[in-house]
């Protein structure tokens, strides 16, 4: 096959995606009917107009755009931003193949202490945490430090690689906390600011805007996550990861997770409400339940459709869109429901299907154990299965996450 058929391939084996976040555009004064003006009689008090919805949404809009807005928001929410320290102990094999090997001689692995500092911040007054799960991934010890200079022990309630939030609890009262926003409003544009500890200088402050809003994990180039992105602009370094990216209201929106090396204004956070369903999960189990089909599959094109027609694959495709089934795990819940290689998938729950990303809606919102209908173009023929979702199992969801 091909190296570009390679490349295109959506690997959807897994199907663990979060739910992705929609934005709620707001509506241009423009298109707001104006009432005619109309004098008032001599003595008579012009009425007060009450604002229309419309108004009221771009004033809260203009209001959160406002810069003066920063100061304030970082007064209030600072105090629960705070600096979670890791070390973890990296074991190394000694000479393997040198002369101790050779002169029978045994010698100790080396042992190294990586340290490694991150971001989060405080969810309840008694002490829970949100961070990203590479903050803490593998840490022996974990530290958390507050803007007041107090520092407290943390312990790891669970931490999940495939959306990399992860869960602190330390034991202490009366903390400071942040307050949620709803990342599903979110619109190009509004305002956004970055509290953490980029680099190891505490409690830095950043402001921007959101740039974008659904960006894939592979429109960013990591593949391996299961979740969409918020863009922003505002400044995000190493460092950062796990701290908040706020609205203009002080609000939470976003965890700051990544960033494109060698780009600026490139930064990306995880959507709150991803983030609050994944947290609630790992503060109470320790892990997250995903439900998968266990398929391989890629959306096609004309070009694909040659290439996968001149391939070895052991199938032919006549159309040149929707998304064609590769590869179907073994004993996975595809394979009980007979989806085969060659099937393209046209749609799911009666909703029409054109991208992977759809799929991979619909399994999330099906959910574990429960029929999903699926309808598939087979040689030509309409065919209709009945797949279950299954929890993705524990050495796979480990695989994906490292």
């Amino acid at each position: 096959m091909k190296s570009s058929l390679k490349r295109s391939v959506l690997f959807l084996s897994l199907l663990i995606g979060l739910p992705i976040t929609s934005c709620a555009g707001i509506r241009d004064l423009s298109t707001v009917q104006q009432q005619p003006s109309v004098s008032p009689s001599p003595g008579q008090t012009q009425p007060t107009p009450t604002p229309t919805p419309s108004q009221q949404a771009v004033s809260t809009t203009s209001l959160q755009n406002d810069l003066s807005a920063v100061t304030p928001v970082v007064e209030q929410v600072g105090p629960a931003v705070v600096r979670i320290n890791s070390t973890r102990t990296v074991r190394e094999s000694v000479d393997q193949f040198g002369i101790d090997q050779f002169l029978g001689r045994q010698r100790s692995p080396r042992q190294e202490v990586q340290r490694g500092t991150g971001s989060g911040f405080i969810t309840s007054a008694d002490g829970q945490i949100i961070t990203n799960a590479h903050v803490v991934e593998g840490a022996d010890r974990v530290t958390v430090v507050l803007k007041d200079g107090r520092r407290f022990p943390g312990k790891v309630l669970g931490a999940d690689p495939l959306s990399d939030v992860a869960v602190v609890r330390i034991e202490a009262t009366d903390l400071p906390t942040v307050r949620l926003g709803n990342s599903d409003q979110l619109v190009p544009g509004q305002l956004a600011i970055a509290i953490g500890n980029p680099l190891g200088l505490s409690n830095t402050v950043t402001q921007g805007i959101i740039s974008a809003t659904d960006r894939s994990t592979s429109d960013i180039g990591i593949p391996d996550k299961r979740i969409n992105f918020i863009q922003t602009d505002a400044a995000i370094n190493p460092g950062n990861s796990g701290g908040p990216l706020l609205n203009g209201a002080g609000e939470v929106i976003g965890v700051n997770t990544a960033i494109i090396q060698g780009a600026q204004g490139l930064g990306f956070a995880i959507p709150i409400n991803t983030v609050q369903k994944v947290a609630q999960q790992l503060a109470t189990t320790g892990r997250v339940e995903y439900p998968y089909i266990g398929v391989q599959m890629t959306e096609l094109s004309p070009e694909l459709q040659s290439q996968i027609n001149q391939s070895n694959l052991g199938f032919q495709v006549t159309q040149t869109e929707g998304v064609v089934v590769l590869k179907v795990l073994p004993n996975s819940p595809a394979a009980q429901a007979k989806l085969r290689p060659g099937d393209v998938i046209t749609n799911i729950n009666r909703t029409a299907i054109e991208t992977g990303g759809q799929i991979q809606q619909q399994v999330d919102a099906t959910g574990i154990n429960k029929p999903m209908s699926v309808t598939v173009n087979r040689n030509g023929q309409t065919q209709q299965l009945t797949i279950r979702p299954e929890a993705l199992p524990e050495q796979n969801l480990a695989q994906r996450g490292g």
